[in-house]
Protein backbone atom coordinates (compact mmCIF):
# COMPACT_ATOMS: atom_id res chain seq x y z
CA UNK A 1 0.00 0.00 0.00
CA UNK A 2 2.86 2.28 0.64
CA UNK A 3 4.39 1.58 -2.38
CA UNK A 4 1.44 2.36 -4.50
CA UNK A 5 0.98 5.68 -2.71
CA UNK A 6 4.83 6.57 -3.53
CA UNK A 7 4.25 5.89 -6.44
CA UNK A 8 0.53 7.70 -6.70
CA UNK A 9 2.80 10.70 -5.30
CA UNK A 10 5.45 10.50 -7.51
CA UNK A 11 3.63 10.18 -10.94
CA UNK A 12 0.95 12.96 -9.48
CA UNK A 13 4.11 15.22 -9.35
CA UNK A 14 4.96 14.52 -12.47
CA UNK A 15 1.57 15.75 -13.82
CA UNK A 16 1.86 19.05 -12.03
CA UNK A 17 4.85 19.31 -13.18
CA UNK A 18 4.15 18.95 -16.69
CA UNK A 19 0.76 20.95 -16.49
CA UNK A 20 2.35 23.57 -14.78
CA UNK A 21 6.29 23.85 -14.33
CA UNK A 22 6.62 23.78 -18.32
CA UNK A 23 3.77 27.31 -18.90
CA UNK A 24 5.39 28.41 -15.88
CA UNK A 25 8.98 28.33 -17.30
CA UNK A 26 8.31 29.68 -20.75
CA UNK A 27 6.49 32.41 -19.34
CA UNK A 28 9.83 33.49 -17.27
CA UNK A 29 11.82 33.14 -20.44
CA UNK A 30 9.27 35.35 -22.32
CA UNK A 31 9.40 37.73 -19.86
CA UNK A 32 12.72 37.81 -19.54
CA UNK A 33 13.64 37.98 -23.48
CA UNK A 34 10.54 40.05 -23.55
CA UNK A 35 12.41 42.81 -21.06
CA UNK A 36 15.60 42.37 -22.93
CA UNK A 37 13.74 43.21 -26.46
CA UNK A 38 11.96 46.31 -25.00
CA UNK A 39 15.45 48.06 -23.71
CA UNK A 40 16.68 47.32 -27.54
CA UNK A 41 13.57 49.16 -28.98
CA UNK A 42 13.48 51.66 -26.54
CA UNK A 43 17.44 52.25 -27.14
CA UNK A 44 16.91 52.07 -31.04
CA UNK A 45 13.93 54.46 -31.01
CA UNK A 46 15.92 56.99 -28.95
CA UNK A 47 18.82 57.04 -31.26
CA UNK A 48 16.43 57.64 -34.22
CA UNK A 49 14.88 60.28 -32.62
CA UNK A 50 18.17 61.93 -31.72
CA UNK A 51 19.08 61.42 -34.81
CA UNK A 52 15.94 63.08 -36.76
CA UNK A 53 16.07 65.93 -33.89
CA UNK A 54 13.04 65.51 -32.63
CA UNK A 55 11.53 67.90 -29.91
CA UNK A 56 12.76 66.51 -26.55
CA UNK A 57 9.21 67.13 -25.12
CA UNK A 58 7.84 64.70 -28.17
CA UNK A 59 10.83 62.27 -27.50
CA UNK A 60 9.90 61.82 -23.92
CA UNK A 61 6.20 61.36 -24.95
CA UNK A 62 6.75 58.96 -27.49
CA UNK A 63 9.20 56.52 -25.65
CA UNK A 64 7.11 56.58 -22.63
CA UNK A 65 4.14 55.67 -24.87
CA UNK A 66 5.93 52.96 -26.50
CA UNK A 67 7.61 52.07 -23.30
CA UNK A 68 4.24 51.16 -21.74
CA UNK A 69 2.67 50.16 -24.97
CA UNK A 70 5.06 46.99 -25.07
CA UNK A 71 4.62 46.63 -21.58
CA UNK A 72 1.14 45.35 -21.70
CA UNK A 73 1.48 43.38 -24.63
CA UNK A 74 4.66 41.85 -22.63
CA UNK A 75 2.02 41.20 -19.83
CA UNK A 76 -0.98 40.05 -21.76
CA UNK A 77 1.77 37.34 -23.40
CA UNK A 78 3.05 35.80 -20.55
CA UNK A 79 -0.38 35.64 -18.92
CA UNK A 80 -1.63 34.04 -21.84
CA UNK A 81 1.02 31.41 -21.68
CA UNK A 82 0.61 30.58 -18.28
CA UNK A 83 -3.26 29.77 -19.25
CA UNK A 84 -5.22 32.50 -18.03
CA UNK A 85 -7.48 33.56 -20.66
CA UNK A 86 -6.51 37.09 -21.32
CA UNK A 87 -9.62 38.10 -24.45
CA UNK A 88 -11.60 39.13 -20.76
CA UNK A 89 -8.52 41.71 -19.63
CA UNK A 90 -8.05 43.16 -23.21
CA UNK A 91 -11.54 43.93 -23.50
CA UNK A 92 -11.45 45.47 -20.13
CA UNK A 93 -8.24 47.80 -21.16
CA UNK A 94 -9.93 48.59 -24.45
CA UNK A 95 -13.20 50.32 -22.38
CA UNK A 96 -11.39 52.02 -19.68
CA UNK A 97 -9.60 53.80 -22.80
CA UNK A 98 -13.10 54.45 -24.55
CA UNK A 99 -14.48 55.66 -21.16
CA UNK A 100 -11.46 58.06 -20.84
CA UNK A 101 -11.09 59.25 -24.16
CA UNK A 102 -14.94 60.03 -24.28
CA UNK A 103 -14.46 62.05 -20.72
CA UNK A 104 -10.98 63.53 -22.28
CA UNK A 105 -12.00 64.47 -25.84
CA UNK A 106 -11.20 67.83 -25.68
CA UNK A 107 -8.37 67.32 -24.11
CA UNK A 108 -7.29 64.73 -26.60
CA UNK A 109 -7.83 67.13 -29.04
CA UNK A 110 -5.26 69.49 -27.59
CA UNK A 111 -3.13 66.32 -26.73
CA UNK A 112 -3.03 65.35 -30.63
CA UNK A 113 -2.00 68.46 -31.99
CA UNK A 114 0.35 68.83 -29.36
CA UNK A 115 2.16 66.14 -30.93
CA UNK A 116 1.87 67.38 -34.16
CA UNK A 117 2.99 70.60 -33.28
CA UNK A 118 6.07 68.50 -32.17
CA UNK A 119 6.42 66.28 -35.07
CA UNK A 120 5.73 68.80 -38.13
CA UNK A 121 7.18 71.86 -36.56
CA UNK A 122 5.61 74.98 -38.11
CA UNK A 123 7.11 76.65 -35.64
CA UNK A 124 10.04 76.86 -32.85
CA UNK A 125 10.50 78.55 -29.81
CA UNK A 126 11.34 81.96 -30.55
CA UNK A 127 9.55 82.27 -33.50
CA UNK A 128 7.20 84.81 -33.93
CA UNK A 129 3.65 84.15 -34.93
CA UNK A 130 0.43 85.12 -35.39
CA UNK A 131 -2.34 82.32 -34.49
CA UNK A 132 -5.71 82.38 -33.07
CA UNK A 133 -5.92 86.24 -33.25
CA UNK A 134 -2.68 86.53 -31.19
CA UNK A 135 0.63 88.07 -32.08
CA UNK A 136 3.50 87.25 -30.38
CA UNK A 137 6.79 84.63 -29.85
CA UNK A 138 6.26 81.64 -28.85
CA UNK A 139 7.75 81.15 -25.34
CA UNK A 140 7.02 77.24 -24.78
CA UNK A 141 5.19 74.18 -26.65
CA UNK A 142 3.90 71.76 -24.00
CA UNK A 143 1.50 68.81 -24.86
CA UNK A 144 -1.64 70.68 -24.29
CA UNK A 145 -0.63 74.13 -25.31
CA UNK A 146 1.56 76.82 -26.57
CA UNK A 147 2.70 79.77 -24.71
CA UNK A 148 3.13 83.00 -26.63
CA UNK A 149 4.22 86.49 -24.96
CA UNK A 150 3.05 89.48 -27.15
CA UNK A 151 4.65 92.77 -27.77
CA UNK A 152 2.92 94.37 -24.78
CA UNK A 153 4.55 91.73 -22.07
CA UNK A 154 1.38 89.94 -22.00
CA UNK A 155 1.24 85.46 -21.40
CA UNK A 156 -1.23 84.02 -24.15
CA UNK A 157 -1.76 80.33 -23.46
CA UNK A 158 -3.60 78.81 -26.82
CA UNK A 159 -4.61 75.26 -26.61
CA UNK A 160 -3.03 73.39 -29.30
CA UNK A 161 -5.86 72.32 -31.11
CA UNK A 162 -7.30 75.13 -31.87
CA UNK A 163 -4.28 76.39 -32.67
CA UNK A 164 -3.27 73.56 -35.09
CA UNK A 165 -6.45 73.94 -37.08
CA UNK A 166 -6.56 77.43 -37.36
CA UNK A 167 -4.24 79.47 -40.29
CA UNK A 168 -0.48 79.95 -38.89
CA UNK A 169 1.34 83.26 -40.13
CA UNK A 170 5.22 82.65 -38.87
CA UNK A 171 7.25 85.43 -39.62
CA UNK A 172 10.40 83.91 -38.80
CA UNK A 173 10.11 80.85 -41.41
CA UNK A 174 11.92 82.42 -44.16
CA UNK A 175 14.95 84.04 -42.52
CA UNK A 176 13.82 87.42 -44.03
CA UNK A 177 10.69 90.50 -43.50
CA UNK A 178 9.69 93.26 -46.28
CA UNK A 179 9.40 96.17 -43.74
CA UNK A 180 5.83 97.74 -45.52
CA UNK A 181 5.72 101.75 -44.82
CA UNK A 182 3.90 104.04 -46.67
CA UNK A 183 4.64 108.36 -47.18
CA UNK A 184 2.02 111.06 -48.44
CA UNK A 185 3.71 113.82 -50.39
CA UNK A 186 2.34 116.82 -51.50
CA UNK A 187 1.18 117.30 -55.53
CA UNK A 188 3.66 119.67 -56.07
CA UNK A 189 6.49 117.38 -55.33
CA UNK A 190 8.67 116.66 -58.19
CA UNK A 191 8.21 112.56 -57.93
CA UNK A 192 11.12 111.35 -59.58
CA UNK A 193 13.63 113.51 -57.38
CA UNK A 194 11.34 112.21 -54.45
CA UNK A 195 11.34 108.60 -55.73
CA UNK A 196 15.50 109.00 -55.45
CA UNK A 197 15.76 110.64 -52.46
CA UNK A 198 13.63 107.82 -50.32
CA UNK A 199 15.76 105.06 -52.71
CA UNK A 200 18.56 106.35 -51.42
CA UNK A 201 17.61 106.73 -47.74
CA UNK A 202 16.50 103.25 -47.77
CA UNK A 203 19.58 102.05 -49.78
CA UNK A 204 22.26 103.62 -47.23
CA UNK A 205 21.13 101.80 -44.46
CA UNK A 206 23.46 98.71 -43.85
CA UNK A 207 20.41 96.27 -42.31
CA UNK A 208 18.62 96.61 -45.10
CA UNK A 209 19.08 93.84 -48.07
CA UNK A 210 20.20 94.42 -51.64
CA UNK A 211 18.91 91.08 -52.66
CA UNK A 212 15.30 90.88 -52.57
CA UNK A 213 16.12 94.79 -53.91
CA UNK A 214 14.00 97.33 -51.81
CA UNK A 215 10.58 98.48 -53.25
CA UNK A 216 9.56 102.33 -53.92
CA UNK A 217 6.75 103.12 -55.61
CA UNK A 218 3.90 105.42 -56.16
CA UNK A 219 0.94 103.82 -54.53
CA UNK A 220 -1.75 106.34 -54.95
CA UNK A 221 -3.09 109.94 -55.59
CA UNK A 222 -4.83 110.34 -52.73
CA UNK A 223 -7.62 113.16 -52.08
CA UNK A 224 -4.57 115.67 -50.59
CA UNK A 225 -1.25 113.42 -51.07
CA UNK A 226 0.13 111.22 -52.98
CA UNK A 227 0.97 108.17 -51.47
CA UNK A 228 4.70 106.25 -51.97
CA UNK A 229 5.17 102.52 -50.40
CA UNK A 230 8.36 102.46 -49.48
CA UNK A 231 8.77 98.52 -49.08
CA UNK A 232 13.01 97.23 -47.95
CA UNK A 233 13.24 93.48 -47.63
CA UNK A 234 15.65 93.27 -43.95
CA UNK A 235 16.30 90.13 -41.69
CA UNK A 236 13.66 89.38 -39.31
CA UNK A 237 15.27 90.30 -36.23
CA UNK A 238 15.98 93.41 -37.99
CA UNK A 239 12.66 94.43 -39.61
CA UNK A 240 11.42 97.12 -36.50
CA UNK A 241 15.11 98.47 -36.02
CA UNK A 242 14.84 99.49 -40.00
CA UNK A 243 11.36 100.45 -40.05
CA UNK A 244 11.38 102.94 -36.82
CA UNK A 245 14.51 104.49 -38.62
CA UNK A 246 12.65 105.29 -42.07
CA UNK A 247 9.55 106.67 -39.90
CA UNK A 248 12.18 109.13 -38.26
CA UNK A 249 14.16 110.11 -40.91
CA UNK A 250 11.08 110.55 -43.31
CA UNK A 251 10.39 114.44 -42.90
CA UNK A 252 14.48 115.19 -42.58
CA UNK A 253 14.98 113.86 -46.02
CA UNK A 254 12.19 115.21 -47.37
CA UNK A 255 12.58 118.68 -46.13
CA UNK A 256 16.41 118.35 -47.53
CA UNK A 257 15.04 118.77 -50.69
CA UNK A 258 11.85 121.11 -50.18
CA UNK A 259 9.11 118.23 -50.25
CA UNK A 260 6.13 118.61 -48.64
CA UNK A 261 4.02 116.11 -46.61
CA UNK A 262 0.67 117.40 -46.67
CA UNK A 263 -1.21 117.87 -43.08
CA UNK A 264 -4.73 119.37 -42.19
CA UNK A 265 -4.61 122.70 -41.59
CA UNK A 266 -7.16 124.57 -39.68
CA UNK A 267 -7.96 128.14 -40.50
CA UNK A 268 -9.17 130.34 -37.44
CA UNK A 269 -12.01 132.60 -39.30
CA UNK A 270 -12.39 136.12 -37.02
CA UNK A 271 -15.68 137.89 -37.11
CA UNK A 272 -15.28 141.69 -37.18
CA UNK A 273 -17.73 143.50 -34.85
Amino acid sequence: MKEILEDFNVEKGFELILEYGIPLVKAILIFIVGRWLIKKALKLTRKIMLARDYDITLEKFLLNLIKWGLWILLIITVVGTLGIQTTSFAAVIAAAGLAIGLALQGSLSNFAGGVLLLLFKPFKIGDTIEAQGVLGTIKEIDILQTKIITPQRKLAIIPNGPLLNGNIINFNAEGILRCDTTIGVSYDANITQTLEALRKLVEDHPLVLKDPAPQIMVAANADSSININVRPYTLTDDMWTVYWYLQENFKPTLDAIGVDIPYPHQVEIQKKG
